[in-house]
């Protein structure tokens, strides 16, 4: 099964040390020309700022780039990209905006403020694994609700819908290699009572963090 980390969505972070602004944006791209488009939008939008540095990667081309964009070599894209490679985000394009505050960081505090702005603004865009799911319709009881959704989240799996009703309808995703092992878990949890009906797959992205 192939499975890859892309951020959830897109986000916009501010850190300031010894007056200098590090603004750091996160998006979710598909290609090198979405993520160049992106930087040259964080250029213009930022013209003023003294640096704009960047890094992306992409899962399909294989492209990893970055740019110091005038800082010392080695002290702003390298370290930036390092926070998505040891996170093995894809599919992800990065810029960290710097407004110089006149106090000179020195080459240990470049790299501390930019791979803490590239982190803060990963967190903030939140992380989702695109794998192959396998859809199942889990009903039960409201009595027994409470209990499937805790050893549900505990397996790994992730609640897509719930439907109330006379009783409770669940969609649930299992990561495709343990759908058997879910469905055996519930019935022996509920002592068949519960028995989830297999209702597809699906490649996509689901938040994890």
């Amino acid at each position: 099964m192939t499975e890859y980390f892309i951020p959830t969505g897109a986000s916009e972070t501010e850190y300031v040390e010894k007056r200098s602004r590090f603004i750091g944006h996160v998006q979710r791209v598909e290609t090198e020309e979405e993520a160049r488009a992106f930087i040259d939008s964080m250029k213009k939008r930022y013209y003023d700022a003294r640096h704009n540095c960047w890094c992306y990667i992409i899962k399909e081309s294989g492209a990893v780039r970055y740019s110091d964009d005038g800082e010392p070599q080695g002290t702003a894209g390298q370290p930036m990209l390092g926070v998505f490679e040891k996170e093995g985000i894809t599919n992800v394009v990065c810029v960290v905006t710097r407004y110089f505050g006149g106090i000179l960081l020195g080459a240990g505090g470049l790299v501390r403020a930019y791979t803490k702005s590239a982190k803060d603004a990963l967190d903030a865009a939140g992380v989702s694994v695109v794998r192959r799911w396998v859809k199942l319709l889990v009903p039960c009881s409201y009595k027994s609700y409470e209990r499937i959704r805790n050893e549900t989240e505990k397996f790994g799996a992730v609640i897509q819908d719930t439907e109330y009703g006379a009783d409770i309808l669940l969609t649930v995703l299992v990561p495709e290699q343990d759908a058997e092992g879910y469905t055996a878990m519930m019935i022996d949890l509920t002592a068949g009572e519960v028995e989830p009906i297999a209702d597809g797959e699906e490649l996509q992205p689901v938040q994890i963090r």
